[in-house]
């Protein structure tokens, strides 16, 4: 009976064991099972590549849109920016050399203006349409335009030459003297030529805005350095034309402008003292030496003192200064022209001795 119940109670502890030993597997195998399904529900690594792709094909529509836009936006700045950029450094690099100019049919408030240049620039195909540009002193602080100017229509070529005659309106009578005053008066001067054409470039039908500005120096006249006379004749009783002086000037014109001035009467000074007026008619001032009939209306008596005064009478040769004092042309007034002669005395060296010697008179000097 002991026996049986110890049997029992053995059967009890091995079915518990077996029972425990089941049980401890099925939970350690449960807990495998849980195990491998989290491994499996574990999202898997994908690489950027792959992700870029993914999200290239979900929104490929998007991207497509944004190359349009680049492409267009492209196009339009370069169509917009980047070929103006072009054009305005071609003009920015053209040559402009002048060759002549001339002013010519000279009135009061107009002229007949002709500019003769030559243009270097590039290759580049362009065309530059017709556009007015105006004239103005460097130089000078305000820049008053004097002139403007119709330029015709050009090829972008590497050399070309450009000519132009147009009858003007005066911009600005006070700033065309003061371009005449500084030519007169100076060796050099910078002139500026400023306009806004538009560009036309092969295969595009849109036209460029650009800017031309070219500054040129050019020669001046130099106070008409050089200016001499010769051929002198002295009337004591006056010529027909009631003057009685006359005389051959000969007129250097070291610019490039040719000038229609007309007549021209000039205050005469000796020793700084006004004794009487010159004249020049029908003057036409070329580039060159230029010589023109010189006449005077002078008092003789400050003449005849200065010819027998040292150091004068030593050589006859009495030096007298022009100052302008007025300008017509075809009977209108040339203020522009008369006052820039006005701003400088000329020195003229006039050989008295010779002609009053041929009058019979042999000045001397006070020592002889």
């Amino acid at each position: 009976m002991a026996g049986s119940i110890n049997n029992g109670a053995n059967l009890k502890a091995d079915e518990s064991g077996f029972n425990n030993g089941v049980s401890t597997d099925m939970v350690e195998n449960g807990n495998g099972s849980n195990k491998a399904a989290d491994v499996a529900a574990a999202p898997q690594h994908q690489s950027f590549w792959r992700k870029a792709w993914n999200h290239f094909k979900r929104f490929w529509w998007l991207y497509s849109i944004l190359a349009i836009l680049a492409i267009v936006l492209a196009v339009m700045l370069t169509i917009f920016v980047g070929v103006k950029n072009i054009a305005q450094s071609k003009i920015n690099g053209a040559v402009l050399d002048v060759q002549g100019i001339s002013c010519t049919s000279t009135q009061t408030n107009d002229f007949t203006l002709g500019i003769n240049t030559t243009l270097k620039s590039g290759t580049t195909k362009a065309t530059v349409q017709a556009f007015q540009g105006v004239m103005y002193l460097e130089d000078e602080p305000s820049q008053t335009p004097f002139v403007t100017i119709d330029f015709p229509e050009t090829q972008n070529m590497p050399f070309q030459t450009v000519n132009i005659s147009q009858h003007v309106q005066i911009e600005s009578i006070p700033a065309l003297t003061t371009f005449n005053t500084w030519l007169l008066n100076n060796e050099s001067l910078r002139v500026t030529v400023l306009g806004y054409p538009k560009v036309k470039v092969p295969g595009i039908s849109k036209t460029y805005g650009v800017t031309f500005k070219k500054t040129i120096t050019m020669p001046g006249l130099n106070g008409f350095a050089g200016l001499s006379v010769t051929n002198s004749s002295i009337s004591i009783s006056n010529f027909s034309d009631g003057t009685n002086f006359h005389t051959t000037a000969t007129i250097p014109n070291k610019s490039l402008v040719t000038f229609e001035i007309g007549n021209v009467t000039f205050n005469t000074y000796l020793n700084g003292s006004l004794i009487g007026n010159s004249y020049i008619n029908n003057v036409l001032l070329a580039p060159g030496n230029n010589t023109f009939a010189f006449r005077s209306s002078i008092q003789q008596t400050p003449v005849l003192a200065a010819v027998q005064s040292e150091p004068w009478c030593q050589t006859g040769i009495v030096p007298m200064d022009l100052s302008g004092k007025s300008v017509e042309n075809n009977g209108q007034p040339l203020a522009y022209f008369a006052d820039a002669l006005a701003s400088h005395n000329t020195t003229v060296q006039l050989d008295l001795g010779t002609p009053l010697r041929a009058l019979g008179l042999n000045p001397k000097c006070p020592s002889s």
